[in-house]
Order: C-alpha cells, then structure tokens, then sequence
C-alpha cells in the first residue's frame, strides 16, 4: 500500500456503502488500470492509498475488525 497523488476523473469515485450516515466518515475508492485508489471524501485533493486489486478483494471479503483487529472468520 502506498500513497498517491494520480488523479481519477471525478465520476470513477464511489463511496463504500459502510461509511458513516452522517458526513464526517466516508471513504471512496476508485478503480484503475493496476488496483484501487482510496481517499478521504472530506479531503478529494489530498492523498491517496493505492492498493492492488488483490488486496481490495481481500478487504471486500474479510474486512478486519477495528475494535479487535480480528478478522471476521
């Protein structure tokens, strides 16, 4: 994982159905040619993770959990 300055068209971000329901707590990923792309919605030009398609599916699959840092298996 590593940070990133590339630029996403504004219309490939998409926000993950977990954030928060008010707006202090999202997250958005955005595909590309070589992974995934995440940045914090508050913050569109700051930084981003980039992180391989592999590892996005691993997240997606088993999302760590926070309060434990157990996964959920």
């Amino acid at each position: 994982m590593q940070a990133h300055r590339s630029h996403a068209s504004t219309s490939d971000w998409f926000k993950s159905s977990y954030s928060g329901g008010n707006t202090t707590e999202c997250v958005e990923a955005s595909f590309i040619r070589d992974g995934v792309l995440i940045r914090d919605s508050k913050r569109p030009d700051g930084p981003r993770l980039r992180v391989s398609g592999a590892a996005w599916a691993g997240f997606i699959t088993d999302p760590p959990h926070i309060e434990t840092g157990q996964t959920n298996r």
